[in-house]
């Protein structure tokens, strides 16, 4: 196989795998009735001008299975995070004492569980559409080597299957991912 075409495969592996971190990133914000860090250290906070994201800005700990502890570095934020834990579609209410937050996560009900479920589902749907888009682009880039006639079709062909076969690979990474997200969500702790 040319250079090119391996390089063109390689590409599109590696965008293939920076989908697959995105969406483990993206399940980590999703609340599973148990208390962990993910669930707010990308939250979005103004501060200092600029909007930052939380562990940029506090120390993030865990009390016991059901409360988060947020500690930020500059008292002065507080109200800040306040607001953004307030904006942001996690449903909590934060419990501020002056020097640190308590968010105290209540448990799940049956329908939010559900709610989750489609939630975890979509973000899921998502990343198999930019994995197949990567695809697509990929194959873009093939066809254009072979008309400038860098590679023949046969070898177009051949880093074609290779293209479905890393495709099918990540998509089967994102399924395993789902359900194992959905029963994390679905299960009562």
């Amino acid at each position: 196989m040319s250079e090119d075409l391996e390089l063109v495969l390689m590409e599109a592996e590696e965008r293939m795998q920076k989908a697959i971190a995105h969406l483990q990133q993206e399940f980590a914000t999703i609340r599973t009735g148990r208390a962990h860090p993910g669930l707010v250290e990308r939250l979005k906070v103004e501060a200092y001008g600029d909007t930052l994201f939380l562990n940029q800005l506090a120390n993030i700990s865990i009390l016991g299975s059901d409360t988060i502890l947020i500690q930020p570095w500059d008292r002065s934020i507080l109200r800040n995070i306040e607001q953004a834990i307030f904006k942001s579609d996690l449903g909590l209410t934060p419990s501020n004492d002056g020097t640190v937050i308590r968010l105290k996560l209540p448990p799940l009900t049956e329908e939010r569980r559900r709610e989750l479920a489609r939630l975890v589902g979509r973000k899921a749907e998502e990343s198999r559409v930019a994995i197949r888009n990567i695809r697509r682009d990929a194959r873009e880039a093939l066809h254009a080597l072979e008309e400038e006639e860098h590679i023949s079709e046969d070898e177009v062909r051949r880093a074609e299957k290779e293209l479905d076969k890393l495709t099918e690979k990540y998509i089967a990474e994102v399924d395993r991912m789902k359900e194992s997200k959905e029963e994390e969500v679905m299960s009562p702790h």
